[in-house]
């Protein structure tokens, strides 16, 4: 049985990508912070379906994240980069803590786990790393220019170590999300005027699901997606191009 673990997996677009992989028949390790309630939830549901699956609670702002989940996760087959931290303010209001836990959390964190799991994947001939990015990457939002930079970011890297892994067995790829119906987005939209002025710049005029994220992210992990690498699959209605 293959192994994925699958950062801020309790809710939203990771907890869809945690159920999808377990019901492809992944073990699935699902990484939480603090919600130890939803992550339960997820962990039965899989576990309902006839699934394996493990909790592993980490604060991935910590520079010791990748060490802290090696204790409980053994070796991997796929790494799903999913957990982010978004604060809105504005340039000239960015505090240096906003700063410093957006950059640990989006980026420094993934880059640890990816030093700390990938090793084993290419000494195995086989792995999937696909790290979520944001529609912000190409249409930031005014008023969150760390977390669209940590996006951007975290899909340059992703790209940089699709090109030194090619020959490995091992794929990296990005997905990135347009406004999907999570509870993130919930207190926003729930706002009318506001939401007609979100649903203007998506062609298809509707949110998307977290499952339409996983769906993707479920396909990139199969062999079948064997020949795609360095890529960034956007999943935003459209969006992206407007």
């Amino acid at each position: 049985m293959k192994k994925a673990l699958v950062t801020g997996a309790s809710r939203g677009i990771g907890r869809a990508i945690a159920l999808s992989l377990a019901k492809d028949g992944f073990k699935v390790y699902i990484n939480y912070v603090s919600d130890s309630t939803k992550a339960q939830q997820v962990k039965d549901i899989i576990e309902l379906s006839g699934g394996e699956c493990e909790l592993v609670q980490c604060d991935l702002t910590s520079v010791s994240c990748a060490e802290d989940i090696a204790k409980a996760v053994d070796c991997i087959d796929v790494l799903v980069l999913n957990a982010s931290i978004q604060y809105r303010n504005s340039w000239d209001k960015i505090t240096m803590e906003e700063f410093d836990t957006q950059i640990n959390c989006n980026w420094r964190s993934s880059l640890l786990l990816i030093q700390k799991f990938m090793p084993k994947m290419v000494e195995n001939g086989w792995g999937r790393v696909i790290t979520i990015g944001s529609v912000q990457e190409r249409k930031p939002h005014p008023d969150m220019l760390v977390y669209s930079s940590t996006k951007a970011a975290l899909t340059l890297m992703a790209q940089s170590l699709s090109l030194q892994v090619a020959d490995s067995g091992v794929t990296v790829n990005s997905v990135a999300p347009g406004v999907i119906n999570t509870d993130r987005n919930a207190t926003a939209l729930s706002d009318a005027e506001y939401a007609k002025q979100v649903m203007a710049k998506i062609p298809m005029n509707r949110c998307g699901a977290p499952e339409d994220c996983a769906g993707i992210v479920s396909f990139l992990c199969t062999d079948a997606a064997s020949y795609i690498t360095g890529q960034n699959i956007f999943v935003d209605g459209g969006m992206g191009i407007k």
